[in-house]
């Protein structure tokens, strides 16, 4: 049974989420959605610092007496139309603390304005940003939430696509990987699933892909079509209550058959984005110390 800060929290998300579809002009949408970083606390001992060079816009979250020459490469959500490094500034920063190491949240470039490959081009741009300011590929993990999820796992293969060297590892968290939004959950979760519906995915595709010529099973976009052999370990951490739960389940299925070492896991009755709990709902508390230990384990510390 989901904890009563787990219940104030999904509550929190509807009430957002009708203020939002109450209204039909994207600007207005996002100015809304900002507030979603509301639901975390403050993590205490996690100081921030923006930057701006090399073509990089981001947010740095760093944890007191972390690791320095360890990083999380951190895409945020939203589908690639909304939020932005602030929305999910203390989510990473809780992040980055249970792993004892600082995190780059990336302030891609949002659709409509910026329409694919936008987004994975400046993923791509930060990656290579902190190989020129000394980090290691062994010592960077990317990690992402929703279409950031999306966004890291088609970093590593683009990567290895090039012959190089890629991240030690991946974290995405209620990823969005079906563009085709063909997965059964979409449908079997749409009233446990208080962020997400067919209609805000269809916008979500419709920003991003309309007027490339990419299609909704392009592996570009859609990682359920990928070819993932040859990629680093991979954790996937989804809520069984959000739409996403399905593709999560079918992409970690894919990946091991692969070969990639392959974890998945759950939060039980978990709404998507629900690491935007951090600090306050304990079941999330537990699962960020979950993916800190995964995240510690892949970057040898």
């Amino acid at each position: 049974m989901a904890s009563k800060q787990s219940n104030e929290m999904t509550a929190f998300f509807t009430s957002i989420m009708q203020r939002v579809l109450s209204q039909s002009d994207i600007k207005i949408m996002r100015d809304i959605l900002e507030g979603m970083h509301l639901a975390a606390a403050e993590p205490e001992d996690v100081t921030y610092a923006e930057v701006n060079e090399g073509g990089v816009r981001a947010l740095w979250c760093i944890p007191k007496k972390c690791k320095d020459d360890r990083v999380l490469l951190y895409g945020h959500g939203g589908g690639t139309v909304f939020f932005s490094m602030h929305t999910d500034r203390k989510a990473a920063g809780h992040l980055a603390k249970a792993a004892g190491v600082r995190a780059l949240i990336v302030d891609f470039g949002l659709s409509p304005e910026n329409k694919f490959p936008a987004q994975n081009q400046d993923i791509e741009r930060a990656y290579r940003w902190l190989l020129v300011q000394g980090f290691r590929p062994e010592h960077i993990v990317a990690t992402g939430q929703s279409v950031g999820g999306n966004l890291v796992v088609s970093l590593a293969i683009n990567l290895r696509n090039k012959g190089e060297a890629l991240p030690a590892a991946i974290l995405a968290v209620c990823p969005w990987f079906d563009t085709e939004l063909k997965n059964k959950t979409i449908e079997t979760n749409a009233k446990t699933d208080k962020v997400l519906s067919r209609p805000v995915l269809e916008l979500f595709r419709t920003s991003w892909l309309d007027g490339t010529d990419i299609a909704w099973n392009d592996p570009r976009v859609n990682m359920l079509y990928a070819d993932l052999r040859g990629l680093p370990p991979i954790q996937v951490y989804y809520g069984e209550h959000e739409v996403f739960a399905g593709e999560s389940i079918e992409f970690a299925t894919r990946a091991e058959a692969a070969g990639v070492e392959t974890s998945l896991r759950s939060l039980p009755e978990g709404q998507h984005n629900f690491v935007w709990g951090a600090g306050r709902v304990p079941e999330v508390d537990q699962a960020v110390q979950e993916m800190g230990q995964w995240l510690r384990s892949k970057l040898g510390l």
